[in-house]
This record gives structure tokens, C-alpha cells and sequence, in this order.
């Protein structure tokens, strides 16, 4: 298994060190509660330090051409899917997340996300505006500067690809903060990504706790910031970032819907309900928590999920038979067993799972609620961990309207056989990223985020451009100039 201690804690205008008056940061392997590296966080000198490198950096990298910045995003995407394996098993000692998991989800999606903006860069253009008589304007498309990119810890690899690919396509420098309970990956992107041949500078890496998040959102030599977390944390600094009028991409929680008709495929539905609820042990923003499934196959629908979960395989993560692993923490684990609890009290019918399993690391069982009904807790409520809850619907305008009867907006899906009911019902859905008869695929090509409560802006496909640049527009006269006096 590759070794998770990191040269150092930190990675700015291209070098590693470590910040002898930080806070120690122990890293902890979920699957068996041991500390298996220990960083430092980074104070304001090295803040100060990262961001200068960031700023420096920024007029030479934004002047190099589109193709010659796609350029090295495309031999970092090559390099990172030529160390996926190792990549993959880092991710799993820094998450806990089941290497069969890792190996195909987390460093490959950050493989696609840099080939993909690198493949666009070089097609980064304004347009040509004709006006009358003989005048005409144009629009430049500039880079904001130096941007800061926040990551959550259920997909540290793929969340700061997914942030600096855009940035640096369009010609910005970064800082990212990936989350203190998963902070190993992000350097190795680092290493990469000055391997492919980035300047110094450009992308740098600094650990720490919420305070050097807050620090870094707060300074003024930054033009935007990207968040990654969960709403009250996204209020706080979407707040901050208002204050100096920054450019941001929030991309939060969500209570998402997944919409079952009686004419639906039960085993295609009751499959996506698994992977939106059960991968990464329900540590996913997006996940389909709220299964409303229409009463004529209600039980069927009920009894084949329960069924289907004898088939998780939990254990060591690093098997890679292993389906079903840790959470990322002990008290990640004691926030979704809290909820468990509350949805016993109030009524649901637990069918599945509901403990916590005994032994070393942070394990529980697959859950599963039945008859849950709207005003419980876990049906309003983010619990971000393995709890499905199963709710009865009658007609589809009741579906409809029950699913978006929610401050969040991040996700949702239908499942039937009744494709203009599909696209009426996604219509309908409040929501910024839907499925019909599939869920979870988020493909760099699909924008993906939220609306309401669930975030601002949209990350992947060419929607994410226009959260990484802006416009300038220029008019060109051809005449004279007349005026009234």
C-alpha cells in the first residue's frame, strides 16, 4: 500500500515545507482509527506566503496562450491516470473509501477534468458584435486573478481538479485549502501538476482548520472563491466573500428526491437507490436520500432494497472486494447514529441496518427507514452518511410537489418507463442537476450544483468558464464623434 506520509504539509510557489509554529493535523485512517501521518497547519505567514506566490505567478500564466496552458492540464490529466493506482490507494487511507471505489471515481474524474478544460483552453474566445454604421465591438475573455478553492473530504482528488482545472484553463492561479480530516491527496495533485510543467506559483496547497479558510476568503488579494462543504459553512463564506464583492461557486448539501412510478424498472430504481445512498457509505452531496416510490410498488420496492443489501461486502477498504467502508470519522459516524436515533422516535419503520458496528474504525451498517413521512427529521435534514428513508406517494402531482417541499435544490431523478412523464417531472423538479432513470453520473461534460440553499454557480462543462473568467467588452467607432453642443 502507498506510503500516506507527505513530504511535507505544505506546497507553495512550487516547493514543499512545513510550518514549524502550525497546530499539529493528524491524519487518521477511518478503517482503523490509527493516525498514519501528521502535518501542520498553516499560519498567516504562510498564507501570506502562499497567496504572494499566487499573485506573483499570475501575469505570466495568464499572458501564455490558451494552448500552451492546455497543454500541461493534459500531461497532468496523462500522469494522474498513470498513477491511478497509487493515487487511489491514498485516497483510501486519507477517506476510508473502498479502493474499488477509488479506482475508478476519484483520481480518473480528476484525469477527465483537467483533459477536458485543458482540450477547451485554447478555444477561450470573445466574439465580434456588428453595429450600425460601420461600428462594431468586441469582447475579451479575462482570467479574475488569484482564486482560492475550498475542498470537503469525501472527494479531496477530484474536488480540486474539478476547481483548478477551470481556474487555470482560463489563466488564474489557486490556493486550495483541502478539508483538514483529508489533506494528503491535494499535494500529490500538486506534485503532478508542476511535473506537467506548471510555474511555480500557480497552484499551491496550504492545510488547516476552518480559521485558514476563513483567512484566506477574507484577503483582499483574492478575486474568487470556490467552496465545497456544507450550507452553514457556505453562508459563512459566501457572507465574507460578499463583503468584498469576490466571485464565488458555493456547491453545498442537498435532501435530494429520487421519484419512483409504478411503471419504473424496480431493479434499475432500487440499484441507483444503492449508489445514492450506500456509496462512499452515503458520504456524497448529491445522494438520492429521499426514495419516493408510488404506492403500487411500494413493499415490492421496499423489500428488494433490504434484500439487495446482504450483498455489501464491509471490511478492510483496501480489499478491493470490499464495497462498503468506514465513515470518514468518529464523529462523522456519531452525527448520522444521532439521526438513526431520531428516526426510530419519531416513527419510521427501520428495515435495514441502524447500528454501528463494533471493532476498530469508524463502520456502521446500511440503514434503511420505511413509511417515513415529510415532517420527520431524517426527511428533512442532511444526515450525509448510509440512511435511506422510503416515503409513500399516490399521484404524480403529489410527488412533485413533496419532493421540492425543501430549502435545498442541489439534485433529483424519476424513474419510469414513461419518457414525456420523465422530462414533465424533471421540469418540475427544483433542483440544479437531475436524472432520468439513472443517478449520480456527473460526467465533466454535464454542469453540475444547486439551486436554493444547495449553492451558487456550476462546476464542470463550459458553464464552469464563466465562473472562472469575466468579460470585458470594447466599442470600436468608425465615424466621428457627435455630440449637442
Amino acid at each position: 500500500m502507498t506510503d500516506p506520509t507527505p513530504t511535507a504539509s505544505h506546497f507553495v510557489n512550487g516547493t514543499y515545507f512545513d510550518d514549524a509554529n502550525g497546530d499539529e493535523l493528524p491524519v487518521v485512517f477511518p478503517a482503523t482509527g490509527e493516525t498514519i501521518a501528521t502535518l501542520n497547519t498553516a499560519t498567516q505567514a504562510t498564507v501570506d506566503a502562499a497567496l504572494d506566490a499566487a499573485q506573483a505567478a499570475l501575469p505570466a500564466w495568464r499572458a501564455m496562450t490558451g494552448t500552451e496552458r492546455g497543454r500541461i492540464l493534459r500531461r497532468a490529466a496523462d500522469l494522474l491516470r498513470a498513477r491511478n493506482r497509487e493515487l487511489s490507494e491514498l485516497e483510501t487511507l486519507d477517506t476510508g473509501k473502498p479502493l474499488q471505489e477509488t479506482l475508478v471515481a476519484d483520481a480518473a474524474s480528476g484525469a477527465d477534468a483537467l483533459e477536458y478544460f485543458g482540450g477547451i483552453a485554447a478555444g477561450l474566445t470573445g466574439e465580434h458584435i456588428q453595429l450600425a454604421d460601420g461600428d462594431w465591438a468586441y469582447t475579451m475573455r479575462e482570467p479574475l486573478g488569484v482564486c482560492v478553492g475550498i475542498g470537503a473530504w469525501n472527494y479531496p482528488t477530484q474536488i480540486a481538479c474539478w476547481k483548478a482545472a477551470p481556474a487555470l484553463a482560463c489563466g488564474n492561479t489557486m490556493v486550495f485549502k483541502p478539508s483538514e480530516t483529508t489533506p494528503l491527496c491535494t499535494l500529490k495533485l500538486a506534485e503532478i501538476l508542476m511535473e506537467a510543467g506548471l510555474p511555480p506559483g500557480v497552484f499551491n496547497v496550504v492545510q488547516g482548520r476552518g480559521d485558514v479558510g476563513a483567512a484566506l476568503v477574507s484577503d483582499t488579494r483574492v478575486a474568487k472563491v470556490s467552496l465545497t462543504g456544507s450550507v452553514p459553512t457556505g453562508r459563512k463564506v459566501y457572507a465574507a466573500a460578499a463583503e468584498q464583492m469576490k466571485h464565488v461557486t458555493m456547491e453545498l448539501g442537498g435532501k435530494s428526491p429520487m421519484i419512483v412510478f409504478d411503471d419504473a424498472d424496480i431493479d434499475d430504481a432500487v440499484s441507483a437507490a444503492i449508489n445514492g445512498n450506500f456509496y462512499s457509505s452515503g458520504q456524497i452531496c448529491s445522494n438520492g436520500t429521499r426514495l419516493l416510490v408510488q404506492s403500487g410498488i411500494y413493499e415490492s420496492f421496499v423489500e428488494r432494497l433490504t434484500r439487495r443489501l446482504t450483498g455489501a461486502v464491509i471490511g478492510d477498504p483496501r480489499d478491493e472486494a470490499t464495497n462498503f467502508g468506514p465513515m470518514v470519522s468518529a464523529m462523522q459516524r456519531e452525527i448520522v447514529l444521532g439521526y438513526i436515533a431520531k428516526g426510530k422516535a419519531e416513527g419510521a419503520r427501520l428495515v435495514a441496518g441502524g447500528d454501528a458496528i463494533e471493532g476498530p474504525g469508524f463502520y456502521m451498517q446500511p440503514t434503511v427507514f420505511a413509511d417515513v413521512t415529510d415532517e420527520m427529521t431524517i426527511a428533512r435534514e442532511e444526515i450525509f452518511g448510509p440512511v435511506a428513508s422510503v416515503f409513500r406517494f399516490e399521484a404524480e402531482d403529489e410527488a412533485l410537489s413533496r419532493a421540492n417541499n425543501t430549502g435545498f435544490g442541489l439534485a433529483g431523478a424519476v424513474f419510469t418507463r414513461d419518457l414525456a412523464r420523465a422530462h414533465r417531472v424533471v421540469a418540475g423538479l427544483e433542483a440544479g442537476t437531475c436524472w432520468i432513470n439513472t443517478y449520480n453520473l456527473t460526467p465533466v461534460e454535464m454542469p453540475f450544483g444547486g439551486v436554493k440553499d444547495s449553492g451558487v454557480g456550476r462546476e464542470n462543462a463550459k458553464a464552469a468558464i464563466e465562473h472562472y473568467s469575466q468579460l470585458k467588452s470594447v466599442y470600436v467607432a468608425m465615424g466621428s464623434v457627435e455630440a449637442p453642443f
